[in-house]
Order: structure tokens, then C-alpha cells, then sequence
């Protein structure tokens, strides 16, 4: 199938690389333009783009899809179908009617549960049992068109936004080749309108941690904001940033470090305990709990969150 790729991420690439190895025609990949990376701040093609490179495609990287020259592009390629993920433009109605079976989302979720923007984060801090992929024929609403396929996943106990993107790269992947080998079967299911939630954007300052919430709670966020924005208190005035941990049974006074040592820095919470195994304090690299607690041996006692 004659094809039009939009997506900027490594959640994007892993379904690029699948459609072109499904053999589909890739006519024109549209990505997000290079960002300034590392200390020199020099551009950087996202892994779309150097995905698209390696394979000798034509890549695209415009500002904005409401331009005519934009939509010319699109239009020029003749393409059959858009796939789309992760990609980080807003597609107008010219351009999702533009291929002649118009356009396709994977989507990190079991929709109508999370549309918007950080679907994977959210369903951790819910404490969701399982999410998944949805392939959505787009429409000009937030990831509200109808449904062509779901393909669920179980959230494990330990899952991070980092391994549970992974999984879910994969089995959107998978799901965006299997749907277009049935295309012609599917039949469009309008979202239930029961159970619409929003996924909202992440900000930084939501990932600092209130140590009044239950250990349940924080522990999540711990999983959930890693790898970014990272789960942080404050550890005499300065920024700790907390990336495993789990919650444990007992009480204390919440903040309050209880113990430090090999089996983890284990703090005080709203209700139960918080384990924490890995941390990073600011300015330096992070270390597991018995490295961390080793040169810190007045931290039993401290209370985090000041």
C-alpha cells in the first residue's frame, strides 16, 4: 500500500520500521524539525527522520500542516492512506481527507480511557490493571474518530513509563501491520461515549512528590514520571530524584527517612511505607540505594520534602 508516514519518537519509528517491513510503500514521511541535543546544543534528527534517512525516504519536516505549501506536499504524493504516530502536528481537515482512506492513529490506550497527549504516564498513576493500543481513523477531534482495531496489555506491577513504552512500541507496531493487512474486513467502531478521560501533558512540577499521599500513590508516581520528568523531593534544600521504589507495610511520620541502608532508603507516607532502591541526588548520577546510603550516614531521621 502506497503510504504517508507522520511521527517523530521511537514509539513512531518502531512502526515505521515495521511497515517497511511488511513491505508497504512509504511515499513520504513527514517528522517534527531537529531539536538542539547534548552539551553543544547542535541539531538533532529525531529517530523517525534517521530511521526514514537509513532507508532512503523522503522526509519532510514542516513548521505546521496548515500552510498550502504543507498541504501540497501531501497532496502531491498521491498516497493511499496516513499513518500517524506520536507525531506531534495537528493534522487540519484538508489534510486528514487528503489520502483517498484518509488517515490512521495508533494510539497508546484503550480509548475512549486516555486521549491526549500522555497516555502511558496517566494509566500508570490511575493504577490502570492494563491499557493497550487502539488503531483510530483520526478525525479533527483529540483522538475521538472511530475505532478500527484494540489491542489491550497488562500493566505489570514494576512497569515504568519507559518499559511500559516499549511494550506498547511493539504491540503498536504489530497492530498497525495487522490492521492494514485487514483493512478491507475492519469495520469502523464509533468510541463509547461512557469512560472518555483526557491524558494532560506532563508538567515538572507535578512529579515533586507529597509525601501525605499513601505509599501506593507515590509509588506510581515513581514509576510513572520515569524516565521523565523524574519523581523528586527535596533533600536539605536540594533536588532528589527518586526512580525505583515500592511500597511496604508500617507507619511514620510522613517524609521522614526511617532507615538507610543495602535494602533500600525506606521514607514515611500519608499511610504505609515507601522502599526506595534507586535515587539520584542533584548534580550527580543515579545510584542504587546501598551506593546512595553508603556516604550518607546522618540521612535516618532527615525529613525529605524541605
Amino acid at each position: 500500500m502506497k503510504l504517508i508516514f507522520a511521527g517523530t519518537p521511537v514509539f513512531a519509528a518502531a512502526a515505521l520500521q515495521a511497515l517497511i517491513d511488511a513491505g508497504h510503500e512509504i511515499a513520504l514521511v513527514l517528522t517534527q524539525p531537529d531539536r538542539p541535543s547534548g552539551r553543544g546544543m547542535k541539531l538533532k534528527p529525531g529517530p523517525v527522520k534517521a530511521l526514514a534517512l537509513e532507508h532512503g525516504l523522503t522526509v519532510a519536516q514542516p513548521l505546521t500542516l496548515k500552510t498550502e505549501e504543507a498541504q501540497a506536499l501531501v497532496a502531491d504524493v498521491g498516497a493511499e492512506l496516513m499513518v500517524v504516530a506520536a507525531y506531534g502536528l495537528l493534522l487540519p481537515r484538508a489534510v486528514l481527507e487528503m489520502p483517498a482512506r484518509g488517515c490512521l492513529n495508533i494510539h497508546a490506550s484503550l480509548l475512549p480511557r486516555w486521549r491526549g497527549a500522555a497516555p502511558i504516564q496517566r494509566a500508570i498513576l490511575a493504577g490502570d490493571a492494563e491499557t493497550g493500543i487502539t488503531i483510530m481513523q483520526m478525525d479533527v477531534g483529540l483522538d475521538t474518530g472511530d475505532m478500527l482495531s484494540i489491542h489491550p496489555l497488562a500493566i505489570a506491577a514494576d512497569d515504568s513509563a519507559a518499559s511500559l513504552h516499549d511494550k506498547l512500541a511493539a504491540l503498536g507496531a504489530s497492530a498497525i501491520v495487522a490492521t492494514l493487512a485487514t483493512l478491507d474486513d475492519c469495520r469502523a467502531v464509533p468510541q463509547p461515549e461512557a469512560g472518555v478521560s483526557y491524558a494532560q501533558k506532563l508538567s515538572k512540577e507535578e512529579a515533586r512528590i507529597d509525601w501525605t499521599l499513601p505509599a501506593e500513590e507515590i509509588a506510581r508516581a515513581v514509576r510513572a514520571y520515569n524516565p521523565a520528568p523524574g519523581a523528586f523531593t527535596l533533600l536539605g534544600g536540594e533536588t532528589l530524584k527518586l526512580w525505583q521504589a515500592r511500597a511496604v507495610d508500617g507507619t511514620g511520620t510522613p517524609g521522614q527517612v526511617l532507615r538507610a541502608d543495602g535494602d533500600g532508603v525506606l521514607v514515611a507516607c500519608g499511610s504505609g511505607l515507601l522502599l526506595v532502591s534507586e535515587l539520584q541526588a542533584a548534580g550527580g548520577k543515579r545510584l542504587a540505594a546501598r551506593e546512595f546510603a553508603a556516604g550518607r550516614a546522618a540521612l535516618a531521621g532527615t525529613l525529605l520534602g524541605a
